[in-house]
């Protein structure tokens, strides 16, 4: 299994000669912009080429990848931190945004995703997370309060493979650490009776109060058991008998223990596995400055766990089809 974090700085300005080479503004035609963002994933450093496709294929323990001293513009350059959104259809291409382009060609296909449940920020590929003053308290734009374990759109029939986020500006105090807990840190911390209970457990969920055949059904644990995917959402795994919430919270406990904290600062690009991880993010305090916590995220989807079927393009929308 791969390391957890590559030293990237040796490389910045062989990666801005890649960036450089990307259409300056990539929502003009987004499936043009993911093109040659994959083309370019090819010309990558070979460190990196290697340790993204180690990882592609084997994941590690720690759940994530991190990238570290990634190229990114004086913070005097970069735009003020948004504050609404969607960004302006017009508005240049910035290094992060090209770094996780890239990236994430080289993993697999960037992807939106119709949620189910009526998104709370347009349907992009392209997402910015930063502190919204009136974000619901499960959304990404929360700052005041932690962002609770989740694994995302893990109701969702063609869950992405990755979550990536790229760091134009960290928070002001360096406080808003990304909360990793991996399956694989937290399996040998559960007895024997909770993994029993919570394999292939089925929890149900309806998205659509007009069409009942809208319900998804979501598994704690499947797949290997001796190396299983997670899916981990307090919000939506409703626990239905004592032996339910014993079992959920055991969860939450060993996910909790296996925590590891990594804080975003300029330049920093990371991959969280999302079928191995449930992920949170510690609070913090916005300034509403313009130089408030700025990340850039995206999903991938890859050739595995039925998240392809064949025609598709880096760049689609994939509409709600509920999990079964």
């Amino acid at each position: 299994m791969s390391s957890s974090t590559i030293d990237c700085a040796p490389y910045q300005e062989e990666l801005l000669d890649l960036a450089s080479t990307l259409p300056k503004v990539p929502r003009a035609d987004l499936y043009a912009f993911f093109e040659d963002s994959k083309r370019l994933a090819e010309r990558l450093p070979r460190e990196l080429r290697e340790g993204l496709d180690e990882f592609n294929a084997h994941g590690n323990a720690d759940g994530y990848l991190l990238l570290r001293g990634l190229p990114v513009e004086p913070d005097d350059e970069l735009p003020r931190t948004p504050e609404s959104s969607p960004p302006p259809e017009d508005r240049r291409l910035l290094n992060m945004e090209a770094m996780l382009s890239i990236v994430g060609g080289r993993l697999g296909l960037l992807t939106a995703y119709d949620q189910g449940y009526g998104n709370r920020r347009s349907i992009t590929v392209l997402h910015e997370l930063y502190p919204a003053r009136e974000a619901h308290r499960l959304s990404g734009g929360t700052s005041k309060t932690q962002l609770e374990f989740h694994t995302d759109l893990s109701h969702h029939a063609r869950q992405p493979n990755y979550i990536i986020l790229s760091c134009s500006r960290g928070d002001h105090e360096g406080k808003a650490a990304t909360l990793v807990g991996s399956i694989r840190k937290a399996l040998p911390l559960l007895s024997d009776d909770v993994r029993k209970h919570l394999f292939d457990r089925v929890f149900t969920r309806g998205f659509d109060a007009a069409d009942p055949e809208a319900i998804a059904r979501v598994k704690p644990l499947y797949g290997d058991k001796d190396d299983p995917y997670v899916s981990f959402n307090r919000s939506f795994l409703t626990a239905e008998t004592p032996e339910d919430i014993a079992a959920l919270d055991a969860l939450s406990a060993a996910l909790t223990a296996a925590t590891e904290a990594v804080l975003l600062t300029r330049g920093d690009l990371l991959i969280i596995d999302n079928f191995r991880v449930a992920h949170g993010r510690a609070p913090f305090t916005a300034r509403w400055d313009g130089k408030d916590r700025w990340l850039h995220r995206a999903y991938v989807r890859t050739d595995r766990n039925g998240q392809l079927t064949g025609g598709e393009r880096a760049g689609d929308i994939v509409s709600f089809t509920p999990r079964r």
